[in-house]
């Protein structure tokens, strides 16, 4: 039983290093003819507006939510004090994750780049 307890971070370690392998030969090729670009710009723009409008309904939901749970446990006192800040503190960290574009029009999360998709 132990010797498989090292099977799943070998596997994992085995399954990042085929993920950058792969990453690194798909950065090499060409991004397509002008046509192509055109396209993938277009969808682009159109994932950022989706995002935009996903996040704006998350953030209503979640100041909702909040004012909700902060009602719960201080009015009513069903629930632990700290329930309102865990949750806040949670939303706070995903909102700290702002989406935009690098200088290669990849798509960014946050203030690192790591490959095309990283978080804060």
């Amino acid at each position: 039983m132990d010797s498989l307890f090292y099977i799943v971070p070998a596997a994992a370690a085995i399954a990042l290093f085929f993920a950058w392998f792969f990453f690194r030969q798909m950065m090499k090729e060409s991004e397509g003819t002008i046509t192509m670009k055109e396209i993938a710009k277009y969808v682009r723009d159109g994932a950022m507006a989706y995002l935009k409008q996903q996040y704006k309904v998350v953030t209503i939901v979640f100041v909702v939510l909040a004012i909700f749970f902060a009602i719960l446990a201080y009015g009513f006192h069903i629930q632990n004090t700290w329930v309102p800040f865990a949750f806040s503190d949670r939303r706070i960290f995903l909102g700290t994750c702002r989406i935009y574009r690098n200088e290669n029009c990849n798509l960014r999360f946050g203030t690192y780049c790591q490959c095309s998709f990283t978080f804060t």
